[in-house]
């Protein structure tokens, strides 16, 4: 995608760094994750307009710690350093880093220089989120401090004659009062970089690469699962080249309540996309049987999905198929190779390309899955669509808890579509980020009318996330978590003791398995 006017982010290993390229891309700018070798060529691109040093979990002392060629740090371009960046821009240009008394880690107050240029327009004193455990204690040679807190007295530094700059907290989370206007100050600003990058320009510049692949006779296939990423992919690819999309979609007997009928009776009804509807429910229930290791029924579950998707694709015929992959997933399937910890198995089609011979189209590969919903509602997708909270790839399968039997997941749908009801009635839906039952794999005592049950347990989870990267759970009010337990008991059979989650992202993760 760099036909646009491009910011590099360089990924040294931290966690949000996807962050850093979210908050430019919101500044109207386009911003790609590379990883340390690939830095180097990349930097000749005459779309680059700057490069962002990413943070990172990693010392610049110690042997093996990452780091870029000569010719990113000579690059005639703008550089700003992000804690590990900041300090591996300092290392490498005659300063020198030195292991902190402490680590650092949350909220500090930060004082700045009126003079500087990074964080104009600043407040002289804001909230700042700091993660180090290293600290500079000297600058190299033209560089100046524009910024301190109480145990940083390098936390932002600037070198405005060679447009090097570096920040010791993190700008891309939210937790730092000022940290996207400070992105955007770097991109538009420092780096004059004019703000090309929209969901209305992607949108026409996806249609015609789209055209210029498929043939006027060429067929394409994508495998349709109602999430917002196939959704908004199909309805991309359909504007682009109409009825010769075919969409398969796969009933694999772990989705939500009523979800298979609702998906088809909306795509051939109302975008009038054919679908091929595919009732593969005893198929992955007996391919799961016994199996209670999650990663082992991702495996299982990933497979099958292949399986049955080549025999559909086979009957409907067609040169390419078409993925609903988006940056994030390639980012974490290691596509965009940095160094980013894996914290689970990433769930796709892949595998089928090769296997079938067909061409591969990825339309929404460089986007965000907010871009992704913006872009979505520009080609009209039902917002009930858009705004779908996330449904992992495996399905309830990963939130029933243990052995998944057709009798456990009827328990765990029906209670699932309890809590998610109620939160629509209440209003509560729209202001979480992710909402969901669990069927845990233990029965607990309990007195129902008369009689004594030893019957299964249902624990809801809710959270508030900008960037699903972290979470925090959400505060629900007290009355709509009892009317969902109330219901859940009376209504749901085999289940009679409802609990809630109130574990962040992290030390959690948003799923339990």
């Amino acid at each position: 995608m760099r036909r646009h006017e491009t910011i590099l982010i360089v990924d040294f290993g931290s966690q949000v760094t996807q962050l850093i390229a979210r908050r430019v891309r919101e500044a109207g700018v386009y911003a790609e994750i590379v990883a340390p070798e690939q830095a180097a060529e990349m930097v000749t691109d005459p779309q680059v307009r700057g490069i962002v040093l990413s943070g990172g979990p990693a010392s610049v002392y110690d042997p093996g710690a990452p780091d870029v060629d000569d010719a990113v740090l000579a690059a005639p371009v703008p550089i700003l350093g992000i804690c590990y960046g900041m300090q591996l821009l300092v290392h490498r240009t005659g300063g020198r880093v030195e292991q902190a008394a402490e680590r650092e880690f949350g909220r500090a107050e930060l004082e700045h220089e009126a003079t500087s240029r990074l964080l104009a327009g600043w407040p002289r004193r804001s909230t700042v989120w700091m993660s180090h455990g290293d600290s500079i204690v000297a600058l190299p040679p033209g560089m100046e401090r524009v910024a301190w807190t109480a145990s940083a007295p390098f936390a932002a530094v600037e070198d405005r004659e060679r447009d090097r700059y570096g920040v010791q907290f993190h700008p891309e989370v939210s937790h730092t009062e000022h940290g996207a206007h400070l992105l955007a100050t770097f991109a538009r600003e420092i780096c004059r970089c004019a703000g090309d990058w929209s969901m209305a320009a992607y949108e026409q510049e996806a249609i015609e690469e789209i055209r210029r692949r498929v043939g006027p006779d060429d067929r394409v296939i994508c495998g349709l699962s109602g999430g917002v990423d196939s959704s908004v992919m199909a309805l991309l690819v359909h504007r682009a080249i109409g009825d010769r999309l075919r969409c398969i979609f796969v009933d694999n007997g772990l989705l939500r309540k009523n979800e298979a009928e609702e998906v088809v009776a909306t795509f051939e009804g109302r975008y009038h996309i054919p679908v091929e509807a595919v009732d593969a429910r005893e198929r992955f229930l007996g391919r799961l049987r016994g199996v209670t290791d999650p990663e082992e029924k991702r495996r299982i579950i990933g497979h099958t999905f292949i399986d049955v998707f080549e025999e559909a694709a086979r009957r409907v015929g067609g040169r390419f198929l078409a993925q609903g992959t988006i940056y994030p997933d390639r980012i974490e399937s290691a596509s965009v190779v940095g160094k980013s910890a894996t914290i689970k198995t990433h769930h796709n089609v892949g595998g089928l390309p090769e296997r079938m011979n067909l061409e591969l189209i990825e339309p929404l590969r460089w986007l965000f899955k907010d871009e992704v919903r913006e872009l979505g509602r520009r080609l009209g997708l039902d917002e009930a669509f858009v705004s779908r909270h996330p449904f992992p790839g495996p399905g309830l399968a990963v939130r029933c808890l243990g052995e998944v039997t057709a009798e456990r997941l009827e328990v765990l749908r029906e209670a699932d579509a309890i809590f998610r009801e109620e939160l629509e009635r209440s209003g509560e839906m729209q202001r979480t980020s992710q909402a969901f039952a669990v069927l845990l794999p233990v029965r607990t005592v309990g007195v129902m009318g008369d009689g004594r049950t030893y019957e299964a347990v249902i624990a809801l989870r809710s959270v508030n996330t900008d960037d699903f990267m972290t979470a925090d759970w959400s505060r629900l009010p007290w009355d709509l978590l009892a009317r969902v337990s109330g219901r859940i008991v009376g209504e749901v059979r085999g289940v009679n003791r409802v609990v809630y989650d109130v574990t962040s992202k992290p030390p959690a993760t948003i799923e339990w398995e």
